[in-house]
């Protein structure tokens, strides 16, 4: 969600800040905004929008001084309006945030008896003025920040700068990311690696209950109780380079066309290239043992997780269960002694997930997490990680990430089939060779661009979409459902295709397109009878399909893209990339911001 970047050093710290909240974008925002210390005085320059309207004000109204703090901003609390925007302060502190500080009203109510003037509807002016309050009392900035820490409840990352203390920043964790980037006579915080690659390669992350003051020279780490800890200095892999969009109109159209070099390097990880047959790295408990896997995740992840149950019940005879993240937290599942936890995400960082695997936790299971962020808290709190190989995704929706995610499920799968002797080495070789085969697979779709946006234009125009899948390409139903919504703020509505009979072909006709994820296979007659159905009611069928199936379905759709024929096991992977190139290209046809989505965040940090 909300990103955080702060600087204290010898150069002008404007132009830093700016800088790294523009590789915070993809996180999603807005606002924006900066403060520094201009002669011992607090500046801030604030907008709402895009950081482009805030470049435009720093323009005008130059920002001096060599420390300062810099906010994108997610709204919760209050609308997305200038006086809304962060940092928040007073004259005498000012606080960037991300989280929600949950007994805001409480304190809020206590500060203003006390005097305290507030004028904005945020939680984080709170925080501001609960320091403020302890610096009018007396207190020194250190001693007044970790104060207002102690009688805070909630989620939060935070950065504080004082007034008359240019040598000195105060960030704290608890719940929300925050890691202190080291450089030369600098010092940096940021809310992930992303942000300081390019200023540092040398990063500290603090823990939940951390805070750490941050002078020119160093950084020192306190936890809740007050006492000095230490924290590791680890060199990041994220380069410093710079993320482009190199000859795209999106980042989510270059993300696109980057299916299949991430699912080959993904792939590449995890089969042996002698043997090619899967070879995880060495895992801390015994796959052949597993009583059954719980598999959490939100959004694009969850759908992955749900296609994963199906591999792991087809191919590997392990019970599995997927939940919704932020549903499994409060369901009183019954977990059996010794069970896996598996969680899906991203960033490593979504708040209800990460919540999930501390349930998991808590509840004795092994934890395992397939993650494209090898040093964030997920990472960090699990017993192993398996690392997709998606590097940097920009855009908002999940496009990549989603594949590399299937494509490390799919070899934990097989290789959870071959340790339980459910799968012999024949069928893990046959399947392995159809897995390898899919980057080819996915270069070809990413060249049949007409037909797919032959669909685009006819779905642009409409109000609801319905998409149809059965088995595992069923999540890709939903898969595509999501992303039409949004990017293009179509509604539209993922089914198992078997479900349409009870409900929804009350909604079919000549009105709403019907997406239909239908290669051939085992399941493939089942659904063909199900898009009959629709299409004698009048359903403009758009089918995603092989040329077997094509040929069997010919007459019935509105539209077909034909793609290559894959093993039944590896169609969710590449069945993903045109659904996803559809609701691309819808979105471009609407004009809507491809890239960043109105009210969504790429890594949502808080409930």
């Amino acid at each position: 969600m909300c990103g955080i970047v702060g600087v204290i050093g010898t150069r002008p710290a404007s132009p830093v800040l700016l800088e790294a909240l523009r590789r915070l974008e993809y996180r999603g925002y807005d606002s924006a905004g900066i403060a520094t210390l201009v002669n011992g005085h607090i500046e801030r320059r604030r907008a709402p929008g895009k950081l482009a309207n805030l470049a435009a004000v720093l323009e005008r109204a130059p920002l001096a001084g060599t420390a300062g703090i810099g906010h994108t901003r997610w709204a919760t609390h209050g609308a997305p309006t200038e006086a809304n925007a962060h940092p928040h302060g007073t004259a005498r502190v000012s606080v960037v945030h991300n989280g929600i500080i949950e007994n805001h009203a409480e304190l809020r109510a206590e500060l203003e008896a006390e005097g305290q003037e507030f004028s904005t509807d945020t939680d984080t002016e709170t925080v501001a003025q609960l320091v403020d309050f302890y610096l009018k009392s007396g207190m020194q900035p250190i001693e007044a920040a970790g104060k207002t820490f102690g009688r805070l409840h909630g989620a939060y990352a935070l950065a504080l700068i004082f007034a008359g203390h240019s040598e000195l920043i105060v960030g704290a964790q608890n719940g929300a990311p925050l890691a202190v980037g080291y450089g030369e006579e600098e010092m940096f915080l940021g809310s992930d690696a992303l942000a300081l690659s390019p200023l540092t390669p040398r990063i500290a992350y603090l823990r939940d209950g951390d805070w750490t003051v941050v002078t020119r020279r160093g950084a020192r780490f306190l936890n809740a109780a007050g006492r000095e800890v230490d924290r590791e200095i680890r060199r990041t892999a994220h380069t410093g380079a710079a993320i482009g969009k190199s000859e795209f109109r999106h980042f989510m159209e270059k993300e696109l066309h980057e299916h299949p070099a991430v699912i080959g390097d993904t792939l590449h990880r995890m089969v042996d290239p002698g043997t090619r047959a899967v070879a995880l790295p060495s895992l801390p408990f015994d796959l052949a043992t597993t009583p059954r896997v719980s598999i959490a995740a939100c959004g694009s992840a969850f759908y992955a997780g749900l296609v994963a149950r199906y591999w792991f019940e087809s191919v590997a005879a392990l019970p599995a269960e997927a939940d919704v993240a932020s549903e499994f937290r409060y369901r009183a599942s019954l977990l059996p002694k010794g069970g896996l936890g598996l969680l899906v995400s991203q960033s490593g960082e979504t708040a209800d997930t990460l919540a999930a695997l501390r349930g998991l936790r808590d509840a004795d299971q092994k934890i395992l997490s397939v993650l494209n962020v090898a040093e964030s808290t997920m990472a960090r709190e699990s017993d192993a990680v398996l690392q997709t190989v998606a590097g940097p995704e920009i855009g908002v929706a999940s496009t990549k990430a989603f594949t590399a995610q299937l494509s490390v499920l799919a070899c934990l799968a097989l290789a959870t089939g071959r340790a339980r002797n459910a799968l012999s080495a024949e069928q893990e070789a046959a399947l392995t060779r159809a897995l390898l085969e899919i980057p080819a697979a996915a270069a070809e779709v990413l060249d049949r661009h007409d037909g797919i946006k032959r669909i685009a234009g006819l779905l642009a125009e409409a109000r609801d979409v319905l998409y149809l899948g059965r088995g595992p390409c069923f999540p890709i139903a939903l898969e595509g459902a999501l992303k039409l919504k949004e990017i293009s703020y179509i509604h539209a509505e993922g089914y198992a295709a078997g479900e349409m009979k009870h409900g929804p072909i009350a909604l079919i006709d000549s009105t709403v397109p019907v997406v239909a994820i239908a290669p051939s296979g085992p399941l493939f007659e089942k659904t063909a009878s199900n898009l009959q159905e629709a299409a004698a009611r009048g359903g403009r069928l758009m089918i995603f399909t092989d040329a077997a199936g094509a040929e069997k379905l010919r007459g019935v759709a509105a539209e077909t893209v034909v793609l290559p024929a894959v093993d039944p096991f590896v169609a969710p992977i590449l069945y993903a990339i045109p659904v996803q190139l559809l609701a691309y290209h819808v979105a471009v046809l609407k004009g809507t911001d491809v890239d960043q989505p109105r009210n969504l965040a790429k890594s949502v940090t808080v409930e």
